[in-house]
Order: structure tokens, then C-alpha cells, then sequence
């Protein structure tokens, strides 16, 4: 089914069809260009009004965030890119037009104590009803201790296969992750624990049906995303912890998400290395190994962020003193 609907809906399909083909990820550039492809059709456009004057003024029109609008116009130059290379553009439209203004983001970070709350919560919520059930709840804890303890993206734990799991040497192996690279992690010895005590109970409740995912859901499938996203939010609000997205100045503060589990546990880490005395600059290029991290500055981010008290008090002030908003 085509998914594009202006006058460009045939290069549009064709673009995420080559980049599918060659190994893309095109969840968030299929956003982008739906965007661009709606935004054609309202303004009635053909190829003639598509000059820079056009992507600036569809700058202003978007009324959402500028980082969202920059997202969309850096989808909207690779396909014009693409277009260019191919012969049907003589040059790209979008080649000078500027990205607008960003705010700075500033996620949600929990304390190591409001993890160990958290995972508490989630494990008083388990409940030992049917086999199915149960595995369920088994398998929704797991993935949560695996995002807090290892800092893991929501993802990882759910792709990962049994023989993932190095009974040996206590390691996990993550294959093709967001950067399309693989990594071997070592467990923390008490995730190790707690991992081979679930593959017992695992094994017990699935019997003789085969799953080969090493979180199961039941007959031949995984935990799903919505899962443990149901599960984090459950445990978020069993202690107290919501909180909305706020815009204060030029900062964005973010509201809880699994992801914030990842954030905490790099701040965590970095947090331990300086109460030890040591040094967390010299600590990132191995944090940035453990978690993945392609380019070393998505790891330098979280020395901003690694006294999470500080922002928990910011936030908390905003809360009690609306009016200095």
C-alpha cells in the first residue's frame, strides 16, 4: 500500500524502499517524510514551489518542537540528496536552509535508592496465576532489572536469544544494535543471579514448548516493547514518581520512559567512580563500550547529569513554585 499521497508519493515510496533495502532503520525517516508528504499536500504543491522559500516557510508552519522540525527537515535533505544523485534534481533545495534553535534536553534520571523502588514495585506487582501469566510477569521484571542494572535500550533484553546468555563467564552478547554494532557485556554477579534463577522458572513454566527468546512471553514469542513499557509506568506511578514533560526556559525537562533506566545507570556509574576518588572523564571510554555508544560524545553527555539530586531538586522547585515559570 502506498504510503505517500502527494505528487512526489512515487520517489518517496521508491527512497524507503533503498534505504529499507540497504539496511536502514526507517521508523523515524518514514515519520519525517509522512510529514513532509502531508504538508504538500496542504499547501497543493508541485515541483515548481519546492525552492528554499517553500522548507522555510514549512520551518515556521510546524508547530511543534524545533528539535522535531529539524528532525524532519535533515529526513527531507537525504531523500532530496537521493533525488539529486538519481538525475531528478539539479540540485537540492534544502542545501542552505538552517536548522532552528534547540533546546537542551534534560532527561529524567532516577536515584540508585528510586531504582531499587522501582524494581521492588515491579516485583510486588508479579502474580503466580496461570503458567502464561506468570512468565509474563517473570519476563517483565527481567527485562527491567536488565535495563536498570546494565543500561540497556528497551530493545536490547528482547531481541536477546537463549544462548545469548554465557552461562560460563556470566555475559551477555547484543547483536546489531542501534548502531548496528555487537557487544559482549559482562553481568553485575547479582543480575547473574537473578537471571539464572528466571531461566529456572522459565524452564519449569514453559515445559516442553520451545522459546527461543531468552525473556518469553509463551509458545515462540518474546516480551513486546508495550510490555515492558506497561510495566514501567505501572511501577512509576506505584511510587510516586510521575511527572510531565515540562519547557522551562531553554530546557527541556523529559518525563520518566524505560529509557530513563539507561540514563540512571550511566549517571550511576559515574556517580560510584567519583566517590571512589577516581576520575569519571577517564571512566567514559569504557562506559561508552558497555552501553554501545557509537561517537564517545553521546557518552560525555552524562557528565552534566551526574549529580541527580541536583536535578530532582530543579524539578521539585518547578513543581511547588509554579509561578517562577
Amino acid at each position: 500500500m502506498n504510503k505517500f499521497k502527494s505528487f512526489l508519493a512515487p520517489q518517496l515510496q521508491q527512497y524507503v524502499i533503498y534505504r529499507h533495502n540497504l539496511g536502514y532503520s526507517m521508523k523515524a525517516s518514514l515519520s519525517h517524510l509522512k510529514t513532509f508528504d502531508r504538508y504538500l499536500m496542504q499547501k497543493q504543491a508541485g515541483q515548481a514551489l519546492l525552492q528554499p522559500s517553500f522548507f522555510m516557510a514549512m520551518q515556521a508552519d510546524l508547530k511543534i518542537e524545533h528539535r522535531s522540525v529539524n528532525n524532519i527537515v535533515a529526513s527531507v535533505r537525504v531523500f532530496f540528496n537521493h533525488l539529486v544523485r538519481n538525475g531528478l534534481y539539479k540540485q537540492n533545495p534544502l542545501k542552505d536552509i538552517p536548522y532552528l534553535p534547540e533546546n537542551d534536553i534534560m532527561p529524567y534520571i532516577l536515584s540508585p535508592e528510586q531504582v531499587n523502588h522501582l524494581l521492588s514495585a515491579v516485583s510486588s506487582r508479579i502474580r503466580k496465576v496461570s503458567p502464561r501469566r506468570y512468565l509474563k510477569y517473570l519476563s517483565g521484571y527481567m527485562a527491567m532489572v536488565l535495563l536498570a542494572r546494565c543500561g540497556l535500550r528497551i530493545g536490547e533484553p528482547l531481541r536477546l536469544k537463549l544462548n545469548d546468555y554465557r552461562f560460563d563467564d556470566k555475559t551477555i552478547y547484543i547483536e546489531k544494535t542501534k548502531f548496528k554494532k555487537d557487544r559482549s557485556i559482562p553481568l553485575p554477579q547479582s543480575v547473574a543471579v537473578e537471571l539464572e534463577n528466571y531461566l529456572a522458572a522459565r524452564r519449569c513454566l514453559l515445559g516442553n514448548v520451545v522459546n527461543n527468546y531468552l525473556l518469553a512471553n509463551y509458545a515462540a514469542r518474546g516480551l513486546n516493547d508495550n510490555r515492558v513499557r506497561l510495566v514501567f509506568h505501572r511501577a512509576v506511578s506505584d511510587i510516586g514518581l510521575e511527572q510531565a514533560r515540562q519547557i522551562i526556559g531553554n530546557v527541556n525537562i523529559s518525563s520518566p520512559t524505560p529509557h530513563s533506566l539507561r540514563h540512571s545507570f550511566a549517571v550511576a556509574i559515574l556517580n560510584r567512580v567519583k566517590k571512589r576518588g577516581g576520575s569519571a572523564q577517564n571512566a567514559l571510554p569504557v562506559l561508552a563500550a558497555y552501553m554501545g555508544h557509537s561517537e564517545y560524545k553521546h557518552t560525555i553527555k552524562y557528565l552534566k547529569f551526574i549529580d541527580a539530586q541536583q536535578r530532582l531538586e530543579l524539578a521539585n522547585f518547578i513543581d511547588t513554585h509554579p509561578d517562577q515559570q
